[in-house]
């Protein structure tokens, strides 16, 4: 008796489907939460330099710098990028990074690095003062 292969049974594409379902349950979130990161690591990339600036002007004058001008930075509505708006730096030495980006996750959120000097040495630290929910934040900041 001769049989005929046509092709896969309704239950089988059903089940094929459910599968790829389920997948995309789980990838998607997390797809989204890795976008999110990678959009906040434009913005510690864009501070690279504020912080430069604000480390040189402290050591330099013993003082933190006040705003961008005093630590010899353009204004900082112009040091922008794809997802940043703004990285401005305040009193205390304080740099904040506001995010302009389309995505809702981190749209006006902002992202801020606090410095502390001690020992001939300067750290930086950013989970104080930041409305960036954590899973968002770079891991040394969690």
């Amino acid at each position: 008796m001769k049989t005929l292969n046509k092709g896969f049974t309704l239950l089988e594409l059903m089940a094929v489907i459910a599968v790829i379902g389920i997948l995309l349950a789980i990838a998607l979130p997390t797809y989204a939460d890795y976008s999110a990161r990678a959009k906040v690591s434009e913005g510690i990339s864009l501070a690279g330099a504020a912080k430069t600036a604000v480390s040189e002007y402290r050591l330099s004058t013993s003082r933190w710098p006040s705003a961008n001008a005093s630590a010899g930075l353009p204004a900082a509505a112009s040091i922008t990028g794809h997802d940043v708006g703004s990285v401005a730096v305040s009193g205390a030495g304080l740099i904040t990074v506001t995010f302009a980006s389309m995505d809702p996750a981190i749209h006006a959120k902002t992202l801020v690095l606090t410095p502390s000097y001690g020992g001939g040495s300067m750290t930086w630290s950013c989970n104080t003062g930041s409305t960036l929910e954590e899973q968002y934040l770079p891991a040394d900041c969690r």
